[in-house]
């Protein structure tokens, strides 16, 4: 059996000599009491210390004194709520839905109060899935940074109030538009409510804005196949998967649906062996490159010709590309694209026109259209088109824009020009948001209606064509706010609310009352049958493509921005679990900053980490080197993070930071925020540029990593390797390889069969009644972190916050850790 070498830290890679040493004992810290000849009840050490390091255990507190309790007073239901058991929990259908995303989930509810969320099995989409985003959710509820009234100016005023004087200023805004700013919205029924509002206005619009847009894909897809629209792509139905920058395990589209489907090609049938083929172009390391069969590397600016040779390699052409292994990982992409079609699928994650048009066009070389991308079945949780954005910016700068009503979208943090939009939105007669909380855009808007959470709401989803999801309240809206559908029907005229509305909806497309609650006890309405259908291919936009793809100039250092699978595009970085949660790629909580390669780390860092004595220093002190990145006008300073796997010339930045204090205390110090480093070719925001300057500088900034945290191999005990592993080759010839090998390790106690008697000093009992165990299977583990986030939502685990971890005191019950191979 193959024993490849693994390594999760640059000490354990050198075996250097403080790497050794620290592996020695596993507790990092003296406890901090001394020890007299008095003993240990009668030592120096205060109590409350004593207590603090034997765990707050009753037998401790027992141990160091006998002390008074205060008394804790249990106020029975006097009036029980009909339906409650105190200590019983309910479960409740609902959706997880914010800015085009929709998970469909159980809500677990005690005592009145949701306190978990789980996957919807029911779902055919997610399929009980759920992310790390999704998990936390459900402490956004009880976010004391919420909004809790709606506001005018600043000022707490009734909803009464409120609606009154927006009546007012729409009134007053003399046949002048209103426009309604929105992220995408997935809910078929408020798709209605926007509608009938629209028309209350005449010339009024909508517009969507997604701040990390996937323009590129809607209108490369307009032009090849005639629709502005994203296709659902059947990652389960794929032998062969080239993804260029796509991280679509991590962030890129639908995480959760996609990580369900592509573990079907990872599960191992044992009758007849069989596994998809992954191959990965990235620049940056990401979740999804880290579980690809092969890795290449190439610059950002470099993504357009790769596709162009990719094109070329899969019709039988010559490729265009100077880097021999490069070249080298598109023959074999090609190869395995070409053994496989009708079961290939290709994804690239920018945001290029032209890049996504040749991918339609590679695609449509190997038989996906209609096998393993369905166009019969369109998803919706992406709709934002940048130039419909950029053109309302215009508009508000000219004067054009009466009233400007916001819902989900947040462009004064994200906009790549955020300053423009923030000159305009002063220009606008009214200004009025409808968001949760005080972000960058909700502060600069005169009126303010916040929405309510979606645990407390009503609603529907419609991520995929056909596919329905359900929104239904598990909590009483715990502040003065109001859901943003019902505001938009109040100002339309309406004379129902929007649960009205909603139920009215559904129900005459359900057959009735009997219907709409079945929906609701369900959460989910799919298709009797699945149907998968192609579009026609048209192109004639291929040549241009792949004509601007040799267009692309390198930078002598390039930057690519990337989301992370906590934070996203900066909608978690108001809740503790998701800044805590250790990142996938780089192990790092609570900031964003600079990666670098190690060859880049050796130039301008001047650490060299085959060096044991720097990557020793590199890795045990969290103060990192600061270094200033400029993009055009716009520079940040941000520690640099060293992260194997990065292209040498690159350096990757995750969005998301740098928010407003005004949203939480979690926001308060973590990270810069990058968006402006984005730019806007007139068609599209691109998150990758070239004309990048980086320098530097004499600062420290001290970065909390949970890579080095915990050793496995000390003096208390050595692990001899870190995983059992095989080649698909090899389990074919040899399927009990690996159960032979353990057989051969116990048998001096048993073997297998005999261990747990013979492989024990104590005695054997008979243990009667069910017994739980988990079993992880690594090759469909993909590493998000949905699972940490789970048991702290669980198991109530606090956050400790960056300092805490720093000390390597994060206390996540559930620890994912990354591991390299090679040098």
């Amino acid at each position: 059996m193959e024993q490849q070498k693994y390594w999760s830290s640059f000490g354990e890679l050198n075996q250097s000599d403080a790497y050794k040493k620290d592996v020695q004992d596993e507790f990092k810290e003296e406890l901090p009491f001394e020890a007299d000849d008095k003993g240990l009840l009668d030592a120096k050490t205060p109590r409350r210390d004593f207590l603090k390091y034997l765990g707050f255990s009753t037998a401790a507190a027992a141990v160091a004194a006998s002390c008074e309790m205060p008394v804790k007073k249990a106020i029975p239901f006097a009036n029980r709520p009909e339906g409650i058991v105190p200590g019983v929990a309910n479960y409740y259908a609902t959706t997880y839905v914010q800015d085009g995303d929709a998970v469909s989930v159980i809500a677990k509810v005690r005592d009145g109060r949701p306190i978990k969320l789980e996957g919807n099995d029911l779902s055919p989409l997610t399929k009980g899935g759920t992310s790390a985003r999704v998990q936390a959710a459900v402490l956004d509820l009880y976010d004391g940074a919420r909004l809790r009234f709606p506001t005018i100016d600043g000022k707490e005023v009734t909803l009464e109030a409120v609606d009154k004087a927006v009546a007012d200023a729409m009134a007053g805004l003399n046949g002048a538009p209103v426009v309604l700013l929105t992220s995408t919205v997935v809910s078929p029924s408020s798709q209605e409510v926007i509608n009938q509002f629209l028309a209350k206005y005449p010339g009024s619009r909508h517009v969507t804005y997604d701040a990390v847009s996937y323009t590129g894909m809607l209108l490369a897809n307009e032009a090849t196949y005639g629709k502005r629209a994203i296709p659902a792509y059947r990652f389960d139905k794929a032998k062969a998967i080239v993804s260029l920058a796509a991280d679509f395990l991590g962030t890129w589209l639908s995480p959760v649906e996609f990580a369900k489907q592509y573990a079907t090609g990872k599960k191992l049938d044992e009758k007849n062996p069989s596994m998809s083929k992954h191959i990965h172009f990235e620049s940056a390391p990401s979740v999804t490159g880290s579980n690809a069969d092969e890795k290449f590397l190439h610059r950002p600016s470099e993504t357009a010709a790769v596709a162009a040779a990719l094109l070329s390699a899969v019709n039988g052409q010559a490729i265009n590309i100077a880097d021999a292994k490069l070249k080298a990982g598109i023959e074999k992409a090609a190869k395995a694209l070409n053994e496989n079609k009708g079961a290939a699928l290709v994804v690239a994650g920018s945001n290029d026109v032209n890049v996504q048009i040749i991918v339609n066009a590679i695609n449509e070389a190997v038989g996906a259209n209609g096998q393993t991308i369905n166009w019969a079945a369109p998803v919706n949780y992406r709709k934002g088109v940048d130039a419909d954005f950029a053109k309302l910016v215009d508009d508000l700068n000219a004067g054009s824009v009466g009233a400007l009503v916001v819902y989900g979208a947040n462009p004064a943090y994200s906009w790549y020009d955020a300053d423009k939009f923030k000159a305009g939105l002063k220009k606008a007669k009214a200004t009025i948001s409808l968001n949760a909380k005080v972000d960058e855009t909700t502060e600069l808007c005169k009126y303010v209606i916040p929405d309510n959470h979606f645990l407390e709401s009503w609603g529907d989803a419609e991520p995929q064509a056909g596919y329905y999801s359900f929104i239904q309240p598990t909590i009483y809206p715990l502040f003065k706010t109001r859901q943003w559908q019902d505001s938009l029907l109040k100002w339309s005229g309406a004379t129902t609310d929007y649960l009205g509305f909603l139920k009215g909806y559904w129900s005459t497309k359900l057959g009735g009352e009997s219907g709409w609650n079945k929906a609701l006890q369900d959460g989910v309405i799919s298709p009797a049958a699945e149907t998968i259908g192609g579009a026609s291919f048209n192109g004639a936009a291929v040549a241009g493509a792949v004509a601007a793809a040799g267009a692309k100039k390198a930078g002598k250092v390039e930057v690519v921005l990337y989301e992370k699978v906590g934070i996203g595009q900066g909608q978690g970085a108001a809740n503790p679990w998701l800044q805590e949660l250790p990142d996938p790629v780089t192990r790092a909580t609570w900031d964003n900053y600079v990666i670098v390669s190690p060859a880049m780390a050796k130039t301008l860092l001047d650490i060299d980490l085959n060096n044991s004595g720097q990557a020793d220093a590199y890795e045990v002190m969290p103060p990192k080197k600061v270094v200033k990145v400029t993009v055009g006008k716009t520079t940040v300073e941000l520690p640099a993070l060293i992260v194997p796997g990065t292209e040498p010339n690159t350096i990757a930045i995750a969005v998301g930071y740098g928010r407003s204090e005004k949203l939480g205390k979690a926001v308060v110090g973590t990270g810069k925020n990058v968006y402006p480093f984005a730019s806007f070719n007139g068609t599209a925001v691109q998150f990758a540029a070239a004309d990048v300057t980086i320098a530097v500088t004499d600062e420290k900034y001290p970065v909390a990593l949970t890579q080095t945290h915990f050793r496995y191999d000390t003096a208390q005990g050595n692990r001899t390797e870190v995983m059992k592993e095989l080649s698909l080759a090899q389990f074919k010839k040899h399927p009990t390889e690996i159960r032979d090998e353990r057989e051969k390790e116990l048998k001096p106690w048993g073997g297998l069969e005999k261990f747990e008697s013979q492989g024990t000093i104590y005695p054997v009992y008979d243990r009667p009644g069910v017994k739980w165990g988990m079993n992880v299977d690594l090759n469909t583990c993909t590493g998000c972190g949905a699972c940490v986030v789970a048991c702290n939502a669980e198991n109530n685990v606090p956050i400790v916050g960056k300092p805490e971890v720093m000390r390597g005191h994060e206390m996540h019950w559930l620890r994912i850790d990354k591991y390299y191979s090679g040098d």
